[in-house]
């Protein structure tokens, strides 16, 4: 699990925030902060951070300042601003200090949920170590450049669409068309045609599972989780 640190000074927000958080498969809420004083108390007190949603105007310090504080101790935990401030310099000081996203407040769901699973996909990238040729560094920098959620195309449900997403995202493996259709309770055309829709757009992947004869049956698996 990706451990978070949500910081916010509206409580009602950061409640809110969170409860996005948790909704992201592989990501949990290890705690909260209102103030600068409490993300940096937090950052000493809790065993284990990986991710900080850090909003900039807080009531005793701005966010930058905890970002820049945090590496003076020494903390190298991930930062993801998610703030109103829209001004260009706050979001190129937020750069400069080592944020990996910036997310402008207000947003729906699908916007953070698209930057947490871009952050989790650069993870997976990374965790080979080792040296990399061109084409990896290349990955490694583009793999925060996530394409936010699609608009859906003429004659597409949203509703349809996200039991669709949900289903491949809690899948522990590839699932056909007529899996997604029984999970879903949509007709097997159906599912295949959001399937497709998923993988044009880089949400899913198609994998071939070849039997002994026939044509392979065409299976997808979420992208952040191939």
């Amino acid at each position: 699990m990706i451990e978070v640190l949500v910081v916010d000074d509206d409580v009602r927000v950061a409640r809110v925030n969170a409860a996005y958080v948790e909704k992201v498969p592989g990501f949990h809420v290890a705690g909260e902060a209102h103030n600068a004083a409490e993300a940096l108390s937090q950052l000493e007190a809790l065993p284990r951070l990986d991710l900080v949603l850090m909003d900039h105007y807080l009531p005793d310090d701005t966010g930058l300042a905890v970002v820049q504080e945090m590496r003076r101790r020494g903390h190298q935990t991930d930062v993801i601003m998610v703030t109103a401030a829209r001004d260009v310099s706050t979001v190129q000081a937020a750069m400069r200090h080592g944020a990996l996203q910036y997310l402008v407040k207000p947003f729906a769901f699908a916007g953070l949920r698209a930057k947490l699973e871009a952050y989790a996909q650069l993870r997976r990238t990374l965790d080979g170590g080792g040296e990399a040729e061109q084409a990896e560094v290349d990955r490694i920098f583009g793999a925060l450049s996530a394409p936010s959620e699609p608009e859906l195309p003429k004659g597409h449900s949203p509703t349809t669409a996200e039991l669709v997403r949900q289903s491949l995202m809690s899948a522990e493996g590839p699932l056909s068309a007529q899996e997604i259709a029984e999970r879903t309770g949509v007709s097997r055309q159906t599912a295949q045609r959001y399937l497709k829709l998923l993988e044009r757009t880089g949400r899913a992947r198609l994998t071939l599972k070849y039997g002994d004869a026939g044509r392979p049956e065409h299976r997808y698996v979420w992208a952040t989780r191939a």
